[in-house]
């Protein structure tokens, strides 16, 4: 039998890992928001693997240096593995040395963000602009010429080869 103390240190735990690994209960998206892209759960489980899924759904965070595209460093384009909107120019990226592929610069028009306080702290959450897939955050420490580092979970992108879009 579970006792009072065990149990708290049980749900401490829980908690701690939740809050860590970024998983949320709700989807990424805030029931307000709409974006032009848009499937059901059952849709969005079919299309996605399950790492995706739970990246690009609930804000779930890809542990660093797992990605193959945080080693890509071939002229193109990385797009949203959700809706296949281009949202980073191979241009902008840049080895940050965190584990995860980050950037400079979006591209324009293909990113929102929200303040994301679910770690006991502000951080700037990043989601693609059509779909609402939680792609990863934004830090005032990147290089220049923007000072930004848009920290991306590579399993929230895809990648394509080829002359980078504009």
């Amino acid at each position: 039998m579970t006792d009072r103390r065990q149990f708290l240190s049980i749900a401490a735990v829980g908690t701690a890992a939740a809050a860590l690994f970024g998983w949320r209960t709700s989807p990424a998206n805030a029931a307000a928001e709409r974006f032009a892209y848009q499937l059901s759960d059952a849709e969005w489980r079919k299309k996605l693997s399950p790492a995706a899924y739970r990246t690009l759904r609930h804000e779930a965070t890809e542990y660093p240096f797992t990605s193959p595209l945080n080693d890509e460093h071939r002229p193109g384009t990385f797009a949203c593995a959700g809706c296949a909107l281009p949202l980073f120019s191979s241009r902008t990226k840049f080895d940050s040395g965190t584990g995860w592929p980050s950037f400079w610069q979006p591209m324009s028009n293909a990113i929102g963000t929200r303040i994301d306080g679910a770690l006991g702290f502000s951080r700037t959450e990043v989601h693609c602009r059509r779909c609402g897939g939680h792609l990863g955050h934004v830090f005032n420490d990147g290089p220049p010429p923007t000072g930004k580092r848009y920290c991306m979970n590579g399993v929230a992108l895809t990648f394509k080869p080829g002359r980078p879009s504009a």
